[in-house]
């Protein structure tokens, strides 16, 4: 994402989530802990709106997105989003499915890695947010469900039939798209859904740790890392391998890079720029 900016002032206050910030590190909390953080049609969009302003930033190094309370997101609010969309036209139908598709679409194009940290349940479109992730931490007794065919709609929403292939295979994809069925941490980090099982009640420190290693590294070549990580998904080898060089060209004329031979010559851990 471009770091200029027009006319727009940055956000003072987000109504809908909860933001922190410390040491290079955003927590966005998904605060609706007596709906399971259910997502609201201004839920979508705060979370939208707010990684585009962080990305524009270039001040944040690691993202840490959880939930409060007994989960980690239910998924759509059944009556503030369910209902409601049974009301809209097809216009307006298709701008919300956007929108909620221009989320994913942000996790996965911000220059900083996000980092899932799952308790609970992580349904629906929360089981999709966790997928966009880069990282996901889960406590042994979370659970995800990808629910979309119990609601009568495709599971391939927001991106879930690209992505979830992708990290855990067709045939693990089709069953969780298809039937919507929870799986529970030890399994769906056996089919590598998650990056880390961790200790029961500590996938939040699990991942701040990790957030705190990510922030500290040399942000420009993790950022480059995801990037190409997702656009050469679906490239050929050849666009692919030149892409991979044209890369590497740029980042080694980077300070980071020299400051890593600095480093290396001097006997001392390098001090990263992200430049």
């Amino acid at each position: 994402m471009s770091p200029f900016t027009g006319s727009a002032r940055t956000t003072d206050a987000w109504q809908h989530i909860r933001v922190s910030r410390q040491d290079g590190i955003a927590t966005v909390t998904l605060a609706r802990p007596d709906r399971l953080n259910a997502l609201t049609f201004e839920a979508y969009a705060d979370l939208r709106d707010l990684l585009a302003e962080l990305s524009r930033e270039r001040s944040v190094r690691a993202l840490v997105l959880g939930g409060e309370g007994r989960g980690f997101c239910s998924g759509g609010d059944v009556e503030e989003i369910i209902g409601a969309t049974l009301a809209m036209d097809t216009g307006r139908l298709l701008d919300f499915n956007r929108m909620t598709g221009q989320v994913v679409r942000a996790i996965r194009e911000c220059p900083f890695p996000v980092i899932a940290a799952v308790h609970g349940v992580a349904a629906g479109a929360g089981a999709v947010l966790a997928l966009a992730a880069d990282f996901r931490i889960a406590d042994p007794s979370a659970r995800f469900a990808f629910l979309f065919t119990k609601v009568g709609l495709s599971g391939g929403d927001m991106g879930a039939a690209y992505l979830l292939p992708r990290v855990v295979g067709l045939g693990h994809a089709t069953r969780l798209l298809m039937l919507g069925e929870p799986v529970r941490a030890p399994e769906a980090e056996r089919i590598g859904l998650l990056s880390e099982l961790a200790e029961e009640g500590r996938a939040d420190t699990a991942a701040q740790a990790l957030a705190q290693r990510l922030a500290t590294g040399p942000a420009l070549a993790l950022a480059q890392t995801k990037a190409l990580l997702t656009a050469e998904l679906d490239m050929p080898l050849g666009a692919a391998v030149e892409m991979d060089a044209a890369t590497q060209a740029l980042l080694m004329n980077s300070a980071d890079y020299a400051e890593f031979h600095a480093a290396f010559t001097e006997k001392r851990p390098p001090k990263w720029q992200g430049k």
